[in-house]
């Protein structure tokens, strides 16, 4: 069997390359890896050899843009962590927060920099980019869930 760690440390190399910080690129990897449903923050800290800080601020990012959610894990007092179900689809879908906190954001920068000025100009385009992923990404989300089943069935 490969090793999994050396190929989870890759992926999370590649993660953040492409922007997320190291270490909630690590969570991330290590959540994909894990050969448990489910694991708790200092499972990941221990395994990873990062701050419960580190982990801590991993999960919440992770969680905000629908990557992860938190179980319920019988007979444990610890929270648990799992890549949640559909992650990929949710995190481009409206559930995604981040997309309606940029957004949100853009426009309230435009209050405050007032309609006429260089930054409201800016901030439209982001406001009005935001709004169009918004609108557009549940349909192509449902595109995804309706094939993804059959493409599934046919690796297999």
């Amino acid at each position: 069997m490969a090793d999994t760690g050396e190929a989870a440390e890759r992926m999370a190399l590649t993660l953040s390359e492409g922007g997320l910080q190291k270490a909630t690129a690590r969570v991330l990897a290590a959540l994909m890896f894990a050969d448990a449903d489910s694991v708790t923050a200092p499972d990941l800290a221990e395994r990873l050899s990062i701050s419960s800080g580190s982990v801590s601020g991993a999960i919440k990012m992770l969680s905000t843009v629908g990557l992860i959610e938190r179980v319920p894990a019988p007979g444990s007092r610890r929270e648990h962590y799992r890549l949640r179900e559909g992650a990929w689809a949710t995190l481009m879908s409206t559930q995604n927060g981040l997309i309606q906190a940029m957004f949100e954001a853009a426009d309230e920068g435009i209050a405050a920099a007032g309609p006429d000025s260089l930054a409201a100009g800016r901030l439209e385009e982001m406001r009005d980019f935001y709004g169009f992923m918004f609108r557009e990404m549940p349909a192509l989300v449902d595109r995804w869930r309706a094939e993804y089943p059959n493409r599934r069935a046919e690796s297999r």
